[in-house]
């Protein structure tokens, strides 16, 4: 009848308003959340469901240049993924190192900041800016913390994937209503120091990209796949890289990253069949968990289309059970709530006691916010060390 309005649910969600009750008749719709076991089955759906599942080797690989600095050793190579600009990528290493050494691919994160990719975990042949150093000080305890792996023992490999670095869209290409957008705004992305056109550029360029993964997103799903199945499959061509060094073990391969990094970890983990260990820091949570709190803050990959139909996030990082997992949660995230965060740790757990290998997820509760501290680092890397010598006897 005109001129009546509806009550607004009493345990409405803040982000849903009038439209709470949804969330209701979606889960009368089907189950939402169903449990996926560990094993083939899983895994399977991940897959189907992520598409761009194709699995080629890197194309024409090129070393670019060698560098050494602070006890490590590096090289600058780059690839082609047979689409878009070409991947660049770093190999870090220990300095003076010979032989054969377990390896890792480091994944950087999301951080709303997609100018860099590579460059926001670790240090090049050049001169550090000062927002990649805040970016350090912010997230990782103030170091280039895939350098510190490399100092550990590890050859790491650090590589732009979709979206990001050398694989980002150029702003010409993005739609105008995005750059007009972007403008607009431009209080909100105003650099710290507006004198550095580096600066201004980069907090440009990262204001667009953030509408602009919606964009991608769309284009993702007409092609029927996601954002996240392809940052997966080009995770998996660094995979498959890596392997093939003759300074690598090749059955002692690991994954780590944080938040975005932590995203592909996961994706990762169940998706290729190459890794011996993963490191998923700062971005697990039950999707129950994430309701009327977080999900504005996330990227599309965390929410692969449709896999709520078949799974929870946390089934995702377990897929692999009992591929040794190590997953380190943040207390004072603002990403995600505790609640989310322990119903997943329990999850996970459930999962790795139901293929009989309790001991093989470990997951860590560190205080303090969103983030890769020294601390965590510390563990993180002698919880790699410990697992790849064992995978590589």
């Amino acid at each position: 009848m005109i001129g009546v309005t509806r009550t607004q649910p009493v345990d409405a969600y803040r982000h849903l308003g009038p439209f709470s009750d949804w969330v209701a008749v979606a889960r009368s719709q089907r189950p939402l959340w169903p449990t996926a076991e560990p094993g083939p089955a899983t895994r399977h759906a991940v897959t189907d469901l992520l598409g761009f599942d194709r699995d080629e080797p890197a194309r024409d690989i090129s070393v670019d240049g060698q560098w050494q600095t602070d006890g490590v050793a590096g090289e600058a190579i780059s690839w082609s993924t047979g689409y878009g600009p070409r991947t660049a990528a770093w190999v870090l290493k220990p300095a003076g190192a010979t032989g054969r050494l377990p390896g890792i691919v480091a994944l950087h994160d999301h951080g709303a900041f997609k100018f860099y990719g590579k460059e926001k975990i670790a240090t090049g042949p050049g001169p550090v800016h000062p927002v990649i150093q805040a970016h350090w000080d912010r997230a990782y305890g103030g170091r280039a913390f895939a350098d510190a792996l490399a100092r550990e023992g590890f050859v790491v490999l650090v590589h732009d994937t979709f979206l990001w670095g050398s694989r980002r869209f150029p702003l010409q290409a993005m739609p105008d209503g995005i750059l007009n957008l972007t403008e607009v705004s431009r209080s909100i992305w105003e650099p710290a120091d507006p004198n550095d056109p580096l600066a201004v550029e980069i907090a440009r360029y990262n204001a667009a990209a953030g509408h602009h993964e919606h964009i991608v997103e769309k284009y993702a799903n007409l092609l029927g796949t996601t954002l996240a199945g392809v940052v997966a499959h080009e995770d998996r061509v660094a995979v498959d890289y890596l392997a093939s060094r003759s300074d690598v073990v090749p059955d002692s391969l690991g994954c780590i990253g944080l938040s975005g990094g932590g995203n592909r970890a996961a994706l990762l983990a169940a998706t290729c069949d190459r890794l011996a260990a993963a490191v998923v820091v700062g971005l697990m949570s039950s999707y129950d968990g994430l309701l009327d709190h977080n999900v504005a803050d996330h990227t599309w990959m965390l929410f692969p289309h449709g896999w709520s139909r078949h799974g929870d996030w946390p089934d995702v990082a377990a897929s692999r059970a009992p591929l040794p997992l190590l997953v380190q949660y943040d207390l004072d995230d603002g990403l995600f709530t505790q609640d989310g965060m322990r119903a997943a740790h329990e999850r996970i757990a459930a999962h790795y006691r139901s293929v009989g290998a309790p001991d093989a997820y470990v997951g860590e509760f560190h205080p303090g916010p969103h983030k890769f501290d020294l601390p965590m680092q510390r563990s993180a890397f002698g919880w790699l060390a410990q697992n790849l010598a064992s995978s590589g006897d």
